[in-house]
């Protein structure tokens, strides 16, 4: 009998919400490949269900589409946008009245160039880009005696061509090469393997991700940003390369206009959601290490990150998500 009360007490109270869900229809999230995306669209979909009794699904696709998506109204919610990649359109959208804004997921991406901070120690001069001439020897291109390797990003990425640019705004082409990686995996493993062997290396890379999260990296300074100067950087054909630091990412989330008209409680919700971008590269490292997925790792979020996500929600909301944990 004790049994079947405690059970009867958790159905109730994981069937029972604080309202009902504003809308009467599942609510669609567009799900991108990449896994702080998948990680972030769990999380609030956990929290829609179990805190506003709400029905949701995910469609999957990369971002143009999905941004297409949820301005025809096809997709409610995109959870995270990486702006700078897509701002021609995002803004095209927005203007239009399409998508709302809701601001900003993370505190903001960080793209540049890192080495070990075990190096950082051992070399406590070597703090900029502008210092690595005199460090060449330390990166040595064992296919170009006399010059350093510098691992740029994977082929076809946009930061293939900005990291080229850097190159020779900084005057680094006579002094290293360039790798390019095929593919993400394999500029991970190969800072992986130079990391746990405590070996030089200096590469690009970038922030909210499970390797910087997992491994102590520092980031190597450049002169501050300029719009104008980056925007020739992504150009193949620039002519005056900027020497500047890449901007700071923004990274956003936005709804259809349909949506955040008819459910402002849940507009409210996903507006005050923002992790700093130091815990989203942590969770990516917990998952990395764990072997764990999305949902895993957004349960993993709700579990140990409670004191930041009840910001999120009232009370009441908060106290179904909990009980449902």
């Amino acid at each position: 009998m004790k049994k079947l009360f405690i059970f009867l007490w958790i159905t109730l109270t994981s069937t029972s919400f604080a309202s009902e869900c504003e809308i009467d229809r599942e609510i669609r999230f567009a799900g991108m490949s990449w896994l702080s995306n998948q990680v972030m669209v769990e999380i609030e979909r956990f929290m829609l269900e179990k805190g506003y009794g709400c029905t949701t699904s995910v469609e999957t696709g990369s971002s143009l589409p999905m941004l297409a998506a949820i301005g025809r109204g096809d997709v409610d919610i995109m959870s995270e946008v990486w702006i700078n990649s897509i701002s021609k359109a995002w803004n095209k959208y927005v203007k239009e009245g399409q998508v709302k804004s809701l601001g900003n997921v993370y505190s903001g991406g960080v793209e540049g160039w890192y080495i070990p901070r075990y190096l950082a120690k051992k070399y406590p001069e070597l703090k900029s880009v502008s210092d690595l001439p005199k460090y060449k020897h330390l990166f040595e291109d064992r296919e170009a005696p006399g010059k350093g390797r510098f691992y740029s990003c994977p082929i076809g990425w946009s930061c293939e061509v900005i990291n080229q640019n850097l190159m020779k705004a900084f005057h680094l082409t006579e002094d290293f090469n360039t790798f390019s990686p095929g593919t993400a995996a394999a500029l991970k493993a190969v800072i992986t393997s130079h990391y746990k062997r405590r070996k030089p290396i200096v590469f690009y890379y970038w922030t909210p991700t499970a390797l910087l999260g997992k491994f102590d990296m520092v980031k190597l300074s450049m002169p501050p940003s300029d719009t104008s100067g980056h925007i020739c950087n992504t150009n193949p054909e620039c002519q005056t390369p900027y020497p500047g630091s890449y901007p700071i990412a923004e990274i956003k989330s936005g709804v259809h206009t349909g949506f955040f008209d008819a459910a402002p409680k849940l507009v409210n919700f996903l507006s005050k959601v923002k992790i700093p971008t130091e815990d989203v590269s942590k969770l990516l490292a917990w998952a990395d290490e764990e072997g764990a997925e999305a949902p895993e790792v957004a349960h993993y979020f709700l579990v140990h990150y409670e004191s930041l996500w009840s910001q999120w929600v009232p009370n009441d909301v908060a106290k179904h998500i909990k009980a449902a944990l």
